[in-house]
């Protein structure tokens, strides 16, 4: 398994706590500029663009959970950092977990944003990923994925934003998104999921149709002393769509002065 050099950007003042940050399928790191803004000057943020996205490298497919993790892993090695949190949502969430079970040394604490341990079926995402490849662009599915990303009043309240998401997915490389299409498919990390020992903070969206609370719930349940915060409304991507509440809880969890 080679490692592949992320593409990442680097905020925030040294010695300050450090926050690495994934996001979603068909997103870059720009996702998380509300974020890094509300974070500023209180810790030092790594945002990531994984494999397949924005400006790393997109090798030919499938991808593994494994894969994306050791990504993240050798991006640290690099940076000569042995220790961070660790935010994630959906895809990047995803990740997380994965860490904080298999590289448990690595992770201080753990946000997980819109996020699953088990998401099938998976036939429905090895046939998007061959859909992506058939039609060389992600942009082909956009408008779909982007109706689960955002309630419908948000939408119609902030056409720039749903333009801006739009323009990103149909940016992402086609078999970096069909990949990770694949590596999803194959996730069930349920079983493991008592095995992880860092702090967590999950966050779920009330009318989140991709990745519902119960799938929040089910992990903040099996994760000693996590915990569950639902927002309403908030769809998929309610760090965009309800920034300053999760910019907020993110800040509480990993106890940062205001």
């Amino acid at each position: 398994m080679t490692a592949v050099d992320l593409h990442h950007e680097l905020d925030g003042p040294d010695g300050a706590p450090v926050l690495m940050m994934a996001g979603s399928l068909g997103t870059t790191l720009a996702m998380w500029d509300p974020q890094r803004r509300a974070l500023a000057g209180r810790v030092r943020t790594i945002a990531i663009d994984l494999r397949g996205h924005g400006g790393s490298p997109a090798p030919p497919g499938p991808y593994s959970l494994a894969e994306l993790g050791g990504d993240a892993v050798a991006l640290l090695d690099r940076l000569g950092l042995e220790r961070v949190s660790w935010c994630g949502l959906s895809l990047g969430g995803m990740v997380g977990q994965w860490l904080a079970i298999n590289a448990p040394d690595r992770i201080e604490r753990l946000v997980l944003i819109s996020t699953s341990a088990h998401l099938p079926p998976a036939q429905g995402w090895h046939e998007r990923a061959a859909a992506v490849r058939a039609a060389g662009t992600p942009g082909s599915i956009a408008d779909v994925v982007l109706a689960r990303w955002f309630t419908a009043p948000y939408a119609q309240a902030h056409p720039d934003v749903i333009e801006r998401f739009r323009t990103m997915i149909a940016a992402s490389p086609a078999e970096g998104y069909a990949a990770c299409c694949e590596a999803i498919a194959d996730l069930d990390l349920r079983a493991r999921l008592p095995g992880i020992a860092a702090p967590t903070l999950a966050i779920a969206g009330r009318q989140d149709p991709a990745t519902p609370p119960e799938h929040l719930e089910l992990i903040a349940g099996a994760v000693t002393g996590a915990r569950l915060e639902l927002l309403d409304p908030g769809a998929h991507l309610c760090s965009v769509e309800r920034a300053d509440e999760v910019s907020a809880l993110i800040a509480g969890h990993l106890g940062l002065a205001r």
